[in-house]
């Protein structure tokens, strides 16, 4: 399918490793270019040998700082900017509500949620000078579900689908649409990391905490990072043109979180 999006401006929040990696490559794939940050910078060093032709700057998008520097490098190497992909994100802690460390709390929260705000702030004025403009957050089967000892996480991403569908109303007008995409279980270390400290907090083995995540998800999968990638790339060419405001989930019809 022929998505016209060659030159398409973007940039990817969290890019150097992950899900943020293979959408990166994913639009560059199809012709895009591409500035990615990340907070991690043996990740970054191994982009840079791998996909020279993605554009990178280390930043902490918690920071504000951090985020201006990044804007001013991306705008300076894209030439403008058609897409954000606000994607960065942590696990946050796995503990009962009660035993949370308020510190944790405010990182997962910043990190999931307040992030894609510095972004999107600075980002807006220069969408509105593109012709093809789109803003997409990283959800969560969590920010649609309750998820026991993951409270932070939850909250955080039940807020990006609020902001998101916000941005929509507010920037309809400018002809820029912003959608959230809420993934399931992703395949990769991550979510092997989240089973463990569930299964710690639980007790038990993290094969049985994995085997009753699956349980509740009515393909019995887990999705991959490119599915994801190729959702995002749709959304943000013109074939996605009138699809602004949702909250799409890519979860293989997950019905609980466990």
């Amino acid at each position: 399918m022929e998505l016209g999006i060659a030159g398409l401006r973007v940039l990817v929040t969290a890019g150097a490793s992950g899900i943020g990696r293979e959408i990166a490559r994913t639009f560059v794939e199809e012709g895009a270019k591409v500035h990615v940050c990340d907070i991690d910078e043996a990740a970054l060093a191994a982009l840079r040998e791998s996909d020279p032709a993605i554009g990178q700057t280390r930043a902490d998008v918690s920071d504000r700082d951090d985020v201006a520097q990044l804007f001013e490098e991306a705008i300076a190497s894209l030439g403008g900017l058609d897409v954000l992909v606000n994607n960065a994100g942590i696990a946050g802690p796995t503990a009962a509500v009660d035993e949370i460390d308020p510190a944790d709390w405010d990182q997962c929260v910043s990190v999931c949620l307040t992030s894609q705000f510095n972004c999107a702030r600075l980002a807006v004025p220069h969408l509105k000078a593109s012709d093809n403009a789109s803003i997409v957050n990283l959800s969560s089967a969590a920010g649609r579900l309750g998820f026991a000892l993951r409270t932070p996480y939850a909250a955080a991403k039940w807020g990006v689908v609020g902001f998101t569908k916000s941005l929509a109303v507010e920037l309809g007008p400018f002809g820029i649409r912003a959608n959230a995409i809420l993934p399931g279980l992703v395949e990769g270390e991550r979510i092997q990391r989240v089973f463990a400290g569930k299964a710690r907090a639980r007790n038990v083995a993290a094969a049985e905490v994995e085997a009753e995540a699956l349980s509740r998800v009515s393909l019995r999968t887990m999705v991959t990072a490119r599915q994801l990638a190729d959702q995002i790339v749709f959304l943000a060419s013109p074939r996605g043109r009138t699809i602004s405001g949702q909250a799409l989930s890519i979860c293989g019809d997950t019905q609980m979180l466990a």
